[in-house]
C-alpha cells in the first residue's frame, strides 16, 4: 500500500462539499426521473445476523440497473446550456456509463464513454442502446479515465466523474432520503464503498435527520481502501486490487469523497470474496432478486458477522443488479459450497454403466438432486479395473449430503474417493 499526500488538513470541510439541501434539490430534480426503489425484508437474512429486522434498499431494480443514474442526472441536469450543447464525456467500467448515457438521452446531451478492453460486449450493448458512443481504450480502467480526461480537454467535453463531485454525490444521496421515508426508525444502515460517492451521498441525508444513525461502509477484502485511510486521516491507495466485486474494486478515495466519509460515516468492515458470493446466493434464493457482488456486499457484512447488529433496526442498499448470468450462475455454486449444500465428488464404479441407475435412484430416495455427472480421465491414483466419474449434488445442508455419500458408499460396485464436504471440513 502506497500513501497519497491528502490528508484531512488538506481536503474541505464535508459541508463544503454536499449538504442536505443539496440532496433535496436533487430529489426535486430527479422525482419524476427515476424510480422508487422498493424496500423490501428478509427474515432470514435478520435471523442469521441476530437483526430484529433486515430491510434490502433494492437500487438493482433502478433504471439501467444500479443508483448510478441518480448521480449523473443530477449532475449534468444542472450543466449551462452551452457545456451541454458541446457534450460530456465519462469513464466506466460499467454502471455508471449506463447512467450517464440514459441521462444524456433524457436531458438531449451527446455523450461519449470511454471503456477498458475488459468490459462485458453486455454492458458496452446496453450502453449503446441509450445513444451512447462508446469507445474502447486501454486494458485497465485506469488508462480509460486517462484517454476520457485527454478527450474533455481536446473536444470542450465535459467529464461526468463517478463519484468525486458534489452533484454526483447529492444525487446518490437520494436513495438515503427515500429510505428514511419509508422506515425512519433505522439504526444501522450498511452501505458499499468504492469510490466512495454513494455512502457519502447517503451519510449526508441521514445524518441531517437522525445523528446517532450508523452509516457502516463495506468493502471486500482485496480493495479495503477506506479503514486505513480514516483510521490515519490520509488517503491511502492500494497498489493492487484483487476482489470478484469489479464494481467497487477501487484503489482509493478521492479528495471530495474522503472528506464527507470522514466526517459522515462511522465505520468500515471488510468481507472476503467467499462472504459475497454465499450473500448473493441467499438474496437470489430467499429475497428472490438477482445482485451483483458489489451490490451484495453489505449483506455479506451481515451473514459474516463482520459487524454486531443484534436486536437492531438494519438496512442494507443492494445497490446493482447488472450481472453476467454465466458468472452468476457460477457465483451461486460457490455460495451453495461455502454454505455445505453443495457437494462435489469423485466416485470408482465398479460395472459402468449399470451401477449408475443406482447411483441416481440413491440420490432421489434421499431427497438431494443429482445436478450434473461426468465420466472423466482415470489417475494414477485411480483403481485400474473402475470407472472414474465426478458428479455434483445438491442438497439441504453439509449433515444431509454427508448422509447421501454415505449411502453412495454402501451401494455394490460404488467407491467414493473424495468430495468436495472433506475438503472443506
Amino acid at each position: 500500500m502506497s500513501r497519497e499526500s491528502v490528508t484531512g488538513d488538506a481536503v474541505p470541510p464535508a459541508s463544503e462539499v454536499v449538504t442536505i439541501a443539496d440532496v433535496n434539490a436533487a430529489q426535486r430534480r430527479l422525482s419524476d426521473i427515476v424510480h422508487r426503489t422498493p424496500l423490501d425484508s428478509s427474515t432470514t437474512i435478520a435471523r442469521r445476523s441476530g437483526a430484529s429486522q433486515v430491510h434490502l434498499k433494492l437500487e438493482n431494480m433502478q433504471r439501467t440497473g444500479s443508483f448510478k443514474i441518480r448521480g449523473a442526472y443530477n449532475a449534468m441536469a444542472q450543466l449551462p446550456s452551452a457545456v451541454k450543447n458541446r457534450g460530456v464525456v465519462a469513464s466506466s467500467a460499467g454502471n455508471h456509463a449506463q447512467g450517464v448515457a440514459l441521462a444524456g438521452q433524457l436531458l438531449g446531451i451527446d455523450t461519449t464513454i470511454v471503456v477498458p478492453e475488459i468490459t462485458p460486449a453486455a454492458k458496452i450493448d446496453a450502453t449503446r442502446g441509450y445513444g451512447a458512443t462508446v469507445l474502447v481504450e486501454g486494458e485497465r480502467y485506469e488508462e480509460s479515465y486517462d484517454y476520457a480526461l485527454e478527450l474533455a480537454d481536446k473536444d470542450g467535453l465535459e467529464f461526468v466523474h463517478p463519484f468525486d463531485d458534489g452533484d454526483v454525490i447529492a444525487g446518490q444521496g437520494t436513495v438515503g432520503l427515500e429510505l428514511l421515508e419509508a422506515e425512519p426508525d433505522i439504526d444501522t444502515v450498511l452501505v458499499s464503498i468504492g469510490g466512495g460517492g454513494l455512502i457519502s451521498g447517503i451519510a449526508t441525508a441521514l445524518k441531517a435527520s437522525d445523528s446517532d444513525v450508523r452509516i457502516v461502509g463495506v468493502q471486500p477484502a482485496g480493495a479495503a481502501h477506506a479503514k486505513p485511510s480514516m483510521e490515519a486521516d490520509e488517503i491511502r491507495m492500494l497498489s493492487e486490487v484483487d476482489t470478484v466485486a469489479e464494481g467497487i474494486a477501487d484503489a482509493r478515495l478521492l479528495e471530495q469523497t474522503f472528506a464527507v466519509v470522514r466526517e459522515r460515516v462511522d465505520d468500515v468492515v471488510s468481507v472476503s470474496d467467499s462472504d459475497l458470493a454465499v450473500a448473493t446466493t441467499l438474496l437470489a434464493e430467499r429475497a428472490k432478486t438477482v445482485v451483483e457482488t458489489a451490490g451484495a456486499a453489505p449483506v455479506a457484512a451481515l451473514l459474516s458477522g463482520a459487524l454486531d447488529v443484534d436486536g437492531e433496526q438494519v438496512a442494507a442498499v443492494v445497490s446493482g443488479g447488472n450481472v453476467n448470468l454465466t458468472e452468476h450462475g457460477e457465483l451461486t455454486r460457490v455460495g451453495l459450497l461455502q454454505l455445505g449444500r453443495y457437494v462435489d465428488a469423485r466416485l470408482e464404479l465398479d460395472g459402468w454403466p449399470t451401477v449408475l441407475a443406482d447411483v441416481s435412484a440413491t440420490v432421489e430416495e434421499q431427497g438431494a438432486e443429482l445436478d450434473s455427472v461426468e465420466r472423466v480421465r482415470k489417475t494414477a491414483d485411480d483403481t485400474p479395473n473402475r470407472v472414474p466419474v465426478a458428479i455434483s449434488l445438491e442438497g439441504s445442508g453439509p449433515d444431509h449430503l454427508k448422509s447421501v455419500l454415505d449411502s453412495l458408499s454402501q451401494l455394490d460396485g460404488v467407491m467414493v474417493a473424495v468430495n468436495s464436504l472433506d475438503e472443506n471440513a
